[in-house]
């Protein structure tokens, strides 16, 4: 009789044994079915969720990004991102970075964007996604303002003129046939300009607009420009779509409210947020 009673219990045991290791693998199992149907945060969540956005900048490149005389940082590419944050309702923290390490903090997400005047090139379109451009320049052709001999880019065929070789500018000095005189910065070929020493200067609308407003007793004027603008916009790994239309969406609303035109005329004299004429850039 009490082998017949162990027996029973030794069977009850096992059934309940077994009952308790499949509510067990269940519930693993459904455990683990959540964990994988859970969705990483994009980077647009995770700034919306932390309610701040942190932006990649040099910090030493004037008018767009630099220090003040109350070492407060700012510049056109500086305030635009902070708009932009204003609008995406977020607080914006900024991170100064040499232009070398820029797009690669980007890259490994130690900041959020990049506001540092990054041109819109195709090998870069590669890598990233571009908002639409929040800055246009267009490479210039500039004289002495007393010079009537040069009025186009083809009048300054077999030209003299001064700047760095292995810029772009070198490179539409050659298909003009143009005697370069190495030169390292802008205002060096400004004084060779000046001096007589060349011909005419290649560079673009902005750093000439710069140029004139921290000194407008040089006399000096463009005569032409390149057709095709050079864009500047935000550059953002691809895969962050949601990203991207908040931040166009941004852009969108601080051209329709002049924002973008305001800091423009501010830190560069001009409203370079839009593409312009030859008329304007050289009114």
């Amino acid at each position: 009789m009490k082998k017949r009673v162990l027996s029973v219990l030794l069977a009850v045991g096992m059934i309940a044994s077994l009952v308790v290791g499949c509510g067990s693998s269940s519930d693993s199992e459904e455990a683990s079915s959540e964990g994988e149907g859970k969705k990483e945060q994009t980077t647009y969540e995770k700034i919306m969720d932390e309610g701040v956005i942190t932006i990649g900048t040099e910090g030493t490149y004037k008018p767009f990004t630099y220090h003040d005389e109350n070492d407060e940082l700012t510049g056109y590419d500086v305030e635009v991102a902070k708009a932009i944050g204003e609008k995406l309702g977020v607080k914006v923290e900024f991170s100064e970075i040499t232009w070398e390490g820029l797009l690669a903090s980007l890259d490994n997400g130690t900041v959020d964007l990049v506001l540092n005047q990054v041109g819109v090139t195709d090998e870069r379109k590669e890598k990233y996604d571009f908002s639409d451009p929040y800055l246009y320049s267009y490479i210039a052709l500039i004289t002495t303002s007393d010079n009537t001999e040069i009025t186009s880019w083809e009048t300054a065929r077999g030209k003299k003129t001064s700047l760095n070789v292995s810029s772009n500018y070198a490179l539409i000095a050659e298909d003009y046939e143009m005697d370069i005189t190495a030169s390292e910065t802008f205002s060096k070929d400004i004084e060779l300009l000046t001096a007589g020493r060349t011909d005419c200067v290649i560079n673009n609308t902005i750093a000439f607009n710069d140029y004139i407003t921290e000194k407008p007793d040089v006399a000096i004027k463009i005569v032409d420009v390149q057709e095709q603008a050079d864009t500047v916009a935000v550059p953002i790994p691809k895969g962050n779509e949601d990203l991207v239309k908040a931040i166009n969406k941004a852009l969108e609303e601080l051209k329709a409210d002049g924002t973008l035109t305001k800091l423009s005329e501010q830190f560069l004299g001009k409203d370079f947020s839009r593409e312009l004429t030859l008329e304007e850039i050289t009114e």
